[in-house]
């Protein structure tokens, strides 16, 4: 009761007070209240409102009316904003007024943006701060890796210099980047992966720079420290080195060192090495240690490489056994390719066609062709090899590896290594034999009858029997009209013919089956030579010299071709390339010194001409050219040893012994010359050249002989004017009996009689050796040159380097194809 409070008679009511109204809130008189305006023109009055903004929604962008709307937005003095103020373009709206939400009503001003694209680009990531470390460590390392890779690249493009210098590079940064690690107190984050790619792709460029010892150094760096894992493998590296280095104990060493640290399960890399310790020990002549190593393999993982390694350590040791087995193990060795017939379109499925197309010529398939033709060729070098040693002929050998052979998986190499064995009888010059062998193919399939009817017509045409070459070529070309080998051996038959046009014709459709065919351009060339078309023949020797660039043969037929051309110049240079492929060949240094002398360049001449008669100092053109140059700059002492030798090479041609005797006189030595004008006359008793010159040397002495050899003079010329009547009357009666005919009368006979009698005598008369040559003839210019006492004009030279090169080489014949051992 304490509590309740009861009023009290004299006390107000209780309603009173609320009609009293207080001036404090009446808005109405604010402009004139002065108190309140000058609080508004203050910096209190201005400062915004303190609480957040509050963002608008999506519909709010209108503000929502009330009866304060329209007014200018007031804050309260702690920057509240006052009911109804206008937050971001969108009005609150006052809760007893409206409810808050949607409001159709727009703020004054506004747009509609539902994406608050308004509001401009969002602001930029901070950016990283470059000078710390952390990121200098890792930019660094950025540039060790792209060094690395730069390295490699310059190496796969041949570049050897520049990928070391990259390397050397990539190693010095590598090294700074540890010593920042170092500094910064983070080594326990040094990249031992990046120090050995580093370390490892510096060795390897040190290597393919054949400086082996920095690669040795490097890779020891590598292989001594026990934080790479797997470093021993690198010895396998080292041991290849000193391989190069042909420091064979050491390679041995670290070969099986490198296989002490790799484990069983890399059965495969444990292979390879010792098929490299092999290799070493046949280096080393150990040939036991050798057959230890490649049987092991050929036990554990027989391949191709191995067994023809096998094979010939067993032939060095002459172990004829083992060789046979080791033969059967070559020819059993799995090569790992897939069978030729999953290429073959078996269905008419085009979509399976168009994989099969696909993956014929791709690289996959290029590489199982290439490993089968190397297994073919080890096996073929093998047989080759062997056949002779086990057993005890040749042929007995042959056809035991044949017979084994076609036992096995290779048996197309059979029909081979019977055609090897015709031309292993051609080695022996047992051409019969070839032959015979030659001809048991004319009845087996095409491929291989072409083959041995190319090989016949080769060898019929080398024995010039053109015919058979003939036959044997047309039945190579209709065994298989693309063998280009077939095709030359026919345009050789018709070119020896002179059918220069078809020749050409076989010629060019060989080439159109075989565009490297360079037999068939070769020949192609010449037979435009013949045709007298130098343009084209031009052209194919141009060509073929862009692929046999050092060819001494195409050189040589370019320089002829530029000489036909009257173009001297260039067949200068031409010849002078020759002479730097063949430095020694004295039918090229005489043709320079006969093109040089053409030129009028006689010092460069005699300098040709002299090289070539120290190589060759039994050319008689060279030694004639020489003679006269002597004789022409007044050195005929010089010539005279040329000459001797000229004499000695042709005894029977008495000019040289005529121009010895010459160079003696002219040289002022005129009993010498007689000497030899002696000699002359009692070897060539009825030379004209040498008796007048006997009488004048003889008049001009003064000796008692001139009269005696006055009157041999006049006798021999007086039978050397009956013999040349005797041979005129002869070719006269020759010819007016061919005019007369065959008559029948008697008259005719006797008369037919009469010329045959005469006949018979000039021809003795002509037989027998004049009187001024005894076994060879000597011209009349030759003898009225050396009568006037002057060398004379030269005989006319022959192109011997160009005989030599177009009657040997004329015909580049094809070889025994592809079935020629190696």
């Amino acid at each position: 009761m304490e509590n309740v409070h009861l009023a009290a008679e004299n006390e107000d009511d209780l309603y009173s007070g609320y009609n009293d109204y207080n001036p404090t809130f009446d808005n109405e008189e604010l402009d004139n209240d002065i108190g309140f305006q000058q609080a508004v023109r203050t910096s209190h009055g201005r400062r915004p409102p303190m609480t957040a903004k509050f963002p608008g929604t999506a519909i709010g962008a209108r503000p929502v009316g009330t009866s304060y709307g329209a007014r200018a937005q007031m804050s309260s003095s702690m920057g509240r904003p006052m009911t109804g103020a206008v937050q971001d373009g969108a009005a609150r709206p006052m809760t007893a007024v409206r409810a808050a939400g949607y409001s159709s009503a727009l703020t004054r001003g506004s747009t509609f943006d539902p994406l608050g694209q308004s509001k401009g680009p969002a602001p930029a990531l901070e950016a990283k701060i470059e000078d710390s470390p952390e990121e200098k460590i890792k930019i660094l390392e950025k540039k060790v890796n792209d060094l690395i890779e730069e390295s490699c690249m310059a190496y796969s493009r041949g570049d050897l210099q520049l990928s070391l210098e990259k390397a050397k590079e990539a190693g010095r940064k590598e090294r700074v980047l540890v010593r920042q690690r170092e500094q910064t107190g983070t080594a326990d984050h040094i990249n031992l992966d990046l120090t050995y790619s580093v370390l490892f792709n510096l060795a390897n460029q040190y290597a393919n720079n054949d400086m082996f010892q920095e690669a040795l150094n490097t890779y020891s760096v590598i292989v001594k420290n026990k934080m790479f894992s797997n470093a021993g493998r690198l010895k396998v590296n080292m041991a290849n080195i000193y391989f190069k280095q042909k420091n064979y104990p050491k390679a041995i060493k670290f070969y099986r060192m490198a296989l002490d640290q790799i484990s069983n399960a890399h059965k495969e890399m444990r292979i390879k090495i010792m098929q490299n310790i092999g290799v070493v020990f046949v280096k080393m002549g150990q040939y036991s240690d050798a057959i230890t190593s490649f049987e092991h393999i050929m036990s554990e993982c027989p391949n191709i490489k191995s067994g023809f390694n096998l094979i010939l350590c067993y032939y060095a040791i002459g172990d004829r056994d083992r060789m046979k087995k080791s033969f059967q193990k070559l020819i059993s060795a799995p090569l790992g390719i897939d069978d030729e017939d999953k290429y073959i379109p078996a269905s008419d499925d085009s979509h399976t066609n168009m994989v099969i197309e696909a993956i014929k010529n791709d690289q996959l398939h290029q590489m199982e062709r290439d490993r089968k033709s190397l297994a073919e060729k080890y096996i073929m070098t093998s047989a080759k090899l062997i056949a002779p040693a086990i057993e005890n002929s040749f042929a007995a050998g042959f056809d035991w590896c044949v017979e084994m052979v076609k036992s096995s998986q290779y048996v197309e190499l059979a029909n081979d290594l019977e055609i090897n064995k015709a031309i292993t009888y051609l080695r022996q010059r047992d051409f019969n034999q070839a032959v015979e062998t030659l001809k048991t193919f004319e009845k087996k399939d095409s491929r291989v009858k072409s083959a041995a009817a190319t090989n016949l017509s080769f060898l019929y045409f080398l024995e010039k029997d053109f015919d058979l070459a003939d036959r044997y070529a047309d039945m190579a070309m209709t065994a298989d009209r693309y063998n280009p080998a077939a095709l030359i051996n026919k345009g050789n038959t018709v070119f020896v013919r002179q059918d220069y046009e078809k020749a050409g014709e076989f010629f060019k459709e060989a080439l159109r089956n075989d565009s490297s065919c360079t037999e068939g351009l070769y020949n192609l060339g010449l037979t435009y030579k013949k045709l007298g078309r130098l343009d084209e023949a031009l052209d194919c020797f141009l060509k073929l010299h862009a692929i046999l660039r050092n060819c001494a043969q195409v050189m040589f037929q370019l320089a002829c071709l530029y000489e036909m051309l009257e173009d001297p110049h260039q067949a200068i240079d031409w010849l002078m390339q020759l002479i730097s492929v063949t430095p020694t060949d004295p039918q090229v240094l005489a043709k320079l010194g006969e093109l040089y002398d053409t030129e009028g360049d006689k010092s460069q001449a005699f300098q040709y001409y002299y090289e070539s008669f120290r190589y060759s100092p039994s050319n008689i053109a060279v030694i004639e050219w020489l003679g006269a140059y002597y004789i022409d700059t007044q050195f005929c002492e010089k010539a005279i040893q040329y000459f001797e030798r000229a004499t000695l090479i042709q005894p029977t041609q008495v000019k040289w012994q005529l121009m010895v005797a010459s160079c003696y006189r002219r040289s002022g030595n005129y009993q010498k010359a007689l000497d030899t004008y002696k000699d002359i006359h009692r070897n060539f008793p009825e030379n004209v050249e040498c008796l007048r010159f006997l009488v004048r040397l003889c008049t001009d002495m003064g000796l008692k002989e001139v009269q005696e050899y006055a009157t041999k003079l006049k006798k021999v010329e007086k039978m050397k004017e009956i013999r040349e009547q005797r041979v005129k009357s002869g070719r006269e009666s020759s010819a007016r009996g061919r005019r007369e005919g065959s008559a029948g009368s008697d008259s005719s006979h006797s008369g037919q009689g009469t010329g045959t009698r005469s006949e018979r005598l000039s021809a003795k008369l002509r037989a027998l050796p004049g009187s001024n040559e005894p076994y060879e003839a000597s011209t009349q210019r030759d003898i009225d040159a050396s009568y006037v006492d002057t060398l004379g004009p030269q005989m006319e030279r022959p192109k011997t380097a160009a005989k030599k090169y177009i009657e040997e080489d004329e015909f580049a014949d094809e070889e025994l194809g592809d079935l020629l051992p190696e």
